[in-house]
């Protein structure tokens, strides 16, 4: 046996000091191998929504209510539709039952939803189910599940217990939480929780207590990444895209991020300024003195990044963005731009903060105020913590059960081929691409040297609106366009043509041989791009191998796609896109019982139920297995002692 084996075995032995433990745990393995296999929900472009992305999540993409019916078929569609709300939002529905039926009518919905707690423990093991229930209620919730039609009376004994002390509220919580977490075994989030909409950050909340989740970053995400680390590219556009829809109470309400001197200084840089082209792109509930102060703190945000973004351009010549300084382009007297040789009017021509002499230079105030702006980002607790989250379970792409995650596109030339991007002198394409990128991003965290560290930096705000970027995957980011110019031709946004070939079978086969993966028998899922249902265009591409999910959670795109976002679940009977309607309110889902009707698509539907041998994790399970094998043969053998 080789020195590295030994090594390993000796390490394994002190989780087994001996042969019976070793053999007990592979019994588990084996056991686990055996289970259905789990259910996957893939997500998308959830920008901000956390209701209508909560609700989801809580119900498993409707799979709650399949279990409610498992567990109670005699019961009628309005019992059904009660219960499964009460698995959704237990604490609040528990408060209404125990205020509309007291004590008694709270413990019957303990008692229901413990059965449907037991419905979904079954392809489960119970370690798993363990682990997902609190240390405070791990006794009394093991004997609920536990509970024979011999041992019921106990059982309800048991529950009308913790009510009459006052924790049927905490209970019901448990319970239903509980359910919710065994109906998900795995969540992938393929990029874009923040901007647009309303509340990020409680969508960040709610993945910091998900049991498994991993994040494929998307562009909004690179940017807040880069905002929190104080990379003043992404902080000016944080803080602009923020306030163009209305949300800059996101920084100061759910970040602590102090607003105020930028909007002292947007105040008076632009007392005199209509900020005729600033008009918010939505207004949530805004007084028209706080919508007439947030566009001028977005028209200011807009005109400190175009100076900041120059010299960013500056510093990293690679990146090839001389194209997007626009600012010394301006002709003053004749109220035009010329944007790549073309010369267009202007929407917009009041720029009290411009030296036209030095027109990328920031002023003293600007200076002030991004200064105070990078600070108050990095400063940010809540903020970090978030942060910390994406670096944690997140990555550029990840490979899981023969799907690509990715949250935009694998850059292409016209031709079909991979394209090759140059950045800091070397060449990438393809994987390479997205390596280079992923470790980039760590870096800006990490590194400790502080040129890789500020390169790192850069990338992140590089990755936002880089044409070589995987996560922009468009040919120029047309801000100053969208702003500054009525002349549509100017903003055009030229997609990578990644997303004109995603029928080509033979691009998606080069695609999946970069990644290392089996073109029979391997799928992209991702997002970033909204996709048309209402007019025809199918999520569904190159004949199921590629599956773009971004159906428009955020409101700001549903008149686009037509519905409220997609669904792509995967468990044991196959593969299924859901497309759902919006959510009418937290509030009535929780005190009606409304749900998010979604219409269900079979993309794959299997002759046997797939178990958990058929997944990754099953074959790092039977790897695991075979080293616990190797290691009862060495104890069989003296070459290790066994412990006690």
């Amino acid at each position: 046996m080789e020195r590295t084996e030994l090594a390993c075995l000796e390490a394994l032995a002190e989780l087994y000091p001996t042969a019976e433990e070793a053999a007990a745990e592979i019994a588990l393995l084996e056991g686990a191998l055996a289970l259905p296999r789990g259910t996957e929900l893939f997500a998308s472009d959830i920008h901000g929504e956390y209701n209508a992305f909560s609700h989801l999540l809580r119900n498993g993409s409707g799979a709650v209510r399949g279990l409610v019916a498992a567990a109670f078929p005699d019961l009628d569609a309005d019992g059904r539709a009660a219960l499964a709300c009460a698995v959704c939002y237990p604490a609040e529905k528990a408060e209404l039952v125990l205020a509309d039926g007291g004590e008694e009518a709270l413990a019957d919905l303990i008692e229901d939803l413990a059965a449907v707690a037991l419905a979904a423990s079954e392809r489960h093991l119970l370690a798993e189910t363990d682990a997902l229930v609190p240390e405070d209620f791990a006794v009394l919730v093991q004997e609920l599940l536990a509970a024979s039609p011999a041992k019921r009376p106990c059982a309800r004994a048991l529950i009308e217990g913790a009510v009459y002390a006052g924790a049927g509220i905490a209970l019901a919580e448990t319970v239903g939480e509980l359910v919710q977490h065994l109906t998900v075994d795995r969540l992938h989030l393929v990029g874009d929780v923040y901007d647009r909409g309303p509340a990020p950050q409680a969508i960040m909340d709610e993945l910091l207590v998900c049991p498994s989740v991993d994040v494929q970053w998307g562009n909004h995400d690179i940017l807040w990444m880069g905002a929190a680390l104080g990379q003043p590219g992404s902080v000016a556009n944080v803080v602009r895209i923020c306030a163009r829809y209305g949300n800059l109470s996101i920084l100061e309400d759910a970040y602590g991020i102090n607003l105020r001197p930028l909007a002292t200084f947007a105040a008076e840089a632009y007392a005199d300024d209509p900020c005729a082209a600033f008009a918010l792109k939505g207004n949530p509930g805004l007084s028209e003195a706080e919508t007439r102060l947030t566009e001028q703190i977005q028209k200011a945000m807009a005109i400190i990044q175009f100076k900041v973004e120059a010299r960013l351009i500056a510093e990293n010549p690679s990146f090839g963005l001389d194209d997007r300084n626009l600012l010394h382009r301006v002709d003053r007297e004749r109220g035009t731009v010329v944007v790549d040789g073309v010369e267009y009017e202007l929407t917009d021509t009041v720029f009290p903060t411009v030296d036209w002499d030095d027109p990328y230079r920031l002023t003293p105030g600007e200076e002030a105020v991004m200064e105070q702006l990078c600070a108050a980002f990095t400063g940010s607790e809540r903020l970090q913590r978030h942060m910390g989250f994406f670096l944690d379970h997140g990555s550029l792409y990840k490979i899981a059960n023969g799907n690509l995650l990715l949250h935009a596109c694998v850059p292409l030339a016209a031709d079909g081929s991979l394209l090759d991007v140059t950045l800091f002198g070397e060449t990438y394409r393809g994987k390479s691409l997205y390596d280079m990128v992923d470790a980039s991003v760590r870096a800006a965290y990490l590194a400790a040297d502080e040129a890789e560290r500020k390169r790192g930096l850069d990338m992140l705000w590089y990755l936002w609106l880089g044409p070589g970027s995987p996560l922009f995957a468009k040919s120029k980011m047309a801000t100053f366009e969208l702003y500054l110019i009525a002349d549509k031709a100017a903003r055009k946004e030229v997609k990578n043509p990644f997303y004109s070939l995603l029928d080509d079978g033979a691009v998606i086969d080069r695609i999946f041989e970069d990644f290392g993966m089996d073109p029979t028998a391997s799928r992209i899922i991702c997002g970033h791009v909204p996709v048309k249902v209402k007019d025809g265009e199918d999520p569904v591409k190159a004949g199921g191998r590629v599956l773009c999910i971004d159906g428009g959670f955020s409101s700001a795109y549903q008149k686009t796609t037509g519905l409220a976002g997609f669904t792509l679940v995967s468990n044991a009977e196959g593969l299924f896109l859901d497309a759902n309607e919006p959510l009418a309110s937290r509030e009535a889902a929780i005190e009606a019982n409304a749900d998010i009707a979604a219409a269900r698509r079979v993309l794959a539907r299997y002759d046997e139920p797939r178990t958990v041998a058929d997944t990754d994790e099953g074959a790092a399970l039977r790897a695991r297995a075979v080293e616990l094998t190797r290691l009862i043969e060495a104890y069989n053998s003296g070459l290790i002692a066994e412990g006690q």
